[in-house]
């Protein structure tokens, strides 16, 4: 109630009180916006819109709403609701949002705003309802009506069909899956598993999964996952197990598994895929490793260089050698670059292996925009990096490793858009929040690989050859940005810029 409260901190009426606790406890979603503030960022969302959405308080705050309608956008109802709020005027409409995890909802949204004593709009207040049952049921009942004697006409030649259709996908996966009745008992394994575990189906059929072979099956995490597949419904993916087996030594696998469902038959049955990773994973620590140690091993003859060209270049400039200073000068900016290249792949190590150390201290975060910005700008002559807006707030966080993702997404805002002259800073206080964005009007970035961008050594394709990278500095900054608890995100057209924006919470949670 307190942060619902601090959205309008000049009313002290116990109604209003008492009205702000119903809030904070409705089972309807209740979320925010300010008006006030560019682009209506969400400063306030109660615990039933993070449970509607799927997505945190964390990863909510400072979003304009239309997130959650993700890419499509081309719904009838996201004009009226624009309109409205031009209007400043109340308004109720049907939407298709998409929660976290990609599923989409219908929600009935309705929006009213709130005025100051001058009549001005400061704050929208919206009411979020889940009517995805109610459509559902709607669409259930049509098509029902519409095909009901078709489906039951040809329902046993559908399932036959589906049968075999199934059973030839299965022979044909290259992964390892075995059948189980709800007692944990084999009742069918695909021919991929017979080969891999160099077992027969007579060896396997009927026996006790946790028992089979000298036991190694039989482990509490694993056997615990399986008798809760069936009667919760609670399927699990990418569950790790190292198990050293009889016949082919030590394998490391990663298991998925759910209830069949098939047209209504076989709902006591799991199906287990097994996957072996041994040899990914031993490819991915040898890279790991490799990275780790040429980052090192470079680390100390650039800094032997780099004091040298320094050298260099202070002599050239006291001879006021034209020629070789600027030389010098070229020379030690791609020093730079490589040394930020090196320290970059020297935190995805660490990262990978969890060594990462931060250091909290208390300081004004406009402060830190400012050194950002100006360590930037010096690098560039092309682009104005101008700071349109401050938050004048005080933070704990880590002062380097914010410096760090600043530092990158400004310089990525640069890269991107040889073809423009200017990069737009925002820095706002939404609710419990710092939000910051980054605006370029550069390349932009395609809904595909907008999905991909903060993955380790991602890098779009039309980017590879005209700007040259690896694709760690954005994996870094989110890593950086959600060890603070924040949320880092990108809003983007292709050919009409991106703007990447993050949050971070001024008070570090424990």
């Amino acid at each position: 109630m307190d942060a619902f409260l601090d959205q309008f901190p000049n009313i002290e009426h116990a109604d209003f009180r008492i009205f702000a606790a119903a809030v904070s406890a409705s089972s309807n979603g209740v979320v925010i916006t300010d008006n006030l503030q560019p682009d209506q960022p969400i400063i306030y969302c109660n615990d039933a819109f993070q449970k509607i959405t799927g997505y945190t308080k964390d990863e909510i705050i400072g979003r304009n709403c239309r997130f959650l309608q993700g890419r499509d956008r081309t719904q009838e109802g996201r004009e009226t609701l624009r309109q409205a709020i031009i209007k400043g005027e109340h308004s109720k409409v049907e939407l298709r949002n998409y929660k976290k995890n990609g599923q989409m909802i219908w929600n009935e949204l309705m929006i009213s705003p709130v005025r100051d004593k001058e009549g001005n709009i400061t704050h929208f207040i919206g009411i979020q309802n889940d009517i995805t049952a109610r459509k559902d049921a709607e669409s259930a009942l049509a098509d029902e009506k519409a095909n009901l004697e078709e489906r039951v006409s040809e329902r046993t030649l559908d399932l036959q069909e589906s049968e075999a259709y199934l059973a030839s996908i299965i022979e044909t996966i290259r992964e390892s899956l075995v059948v189980l009745d709800d007692n944990l008992k084999v009742l069918g394994v695909n021919e991929h598993f017979c080969k891999f575990f160099q077992v027969s189906n007579r060896d396997i059929i009927d026996k006790d999964l946790l028992s089979f072979g000298n036991g190694q099956w039989d482990i509490p995490e694993l056997k615990n996952l399986l008798i809760n597949v069936l009667p919760h419904n609670n399927p699990f993916e990418d569950f790790e197990l190292e198990i050293e087996f009889p016949n082919i030594g030590r394998k490391l696998l990663v298991l998925n598994a759910r209830q069949i469902v098939l047209k209504g038959k076989y709902q006591s049955r799991i199906l287990l895929a097994i996957e072996d990773i041994t040899e990914r994973r031993e490819v991915e620590q040898r890279k790991e490793d490799f990275i780790s140690i040429a980052s090192h091993e470079m680390k100390t003859p650039l800094t032997s260089i780099k004091g040298n060209i320094q050298l260099l270049e202070r002599m050239a400039q006291k001879k006021n050698d034209t020629d070789y200073f600027n030389g010098f000068a070229t020379a030690t900016k791609s020093i730079g670059r490589l040394e930020r290249l090196i320290n970059d792949l020297l935190d995805v190590s660490k990262i990978q292996s969890g060594k990462v150390e931060f250091h909290y201290t208390s300081f004004n975060f406009d402060e830190l925009v400012e050194d950002a910005v100006k360590g930037v700008q010096v690098t560039t002559k092309t682009h104005q990096l101008n700071i349109a807006s401050k938050c004048h707030t005080f933070v704990n966080a880590d002062f380097g490793r914010l410096e760090q993702v600043l530092i990158n997404l400004l310089s990525n805002a640069v890269k991107y858009s040889p073809a423009a002259n200017e990069v737009m800073i925002y820095v706002g206080k939404t609710g419990e929040y710092i939000k910051v964005s980054i605006t370029d009007k550069g390349i932009g970035i395609n809904a595909d690989d907008q999905k991909k961008i903060f993955e380790r050594f991602y890098r779009a394709e039309h980017t590879t050859e005209k700007f040259p990278g690896v694709g760690v500095g954005l994996y870094v900054s989110n890593q950086i940005v959600k060890e603070h608890k924040g949320t880092l995100w990108v809003e983007s057209d292709e050919g009409k810029g991106s703007v990447f924006n993050f949050t971070i919470p001024i008070n570090k949670p424990l």
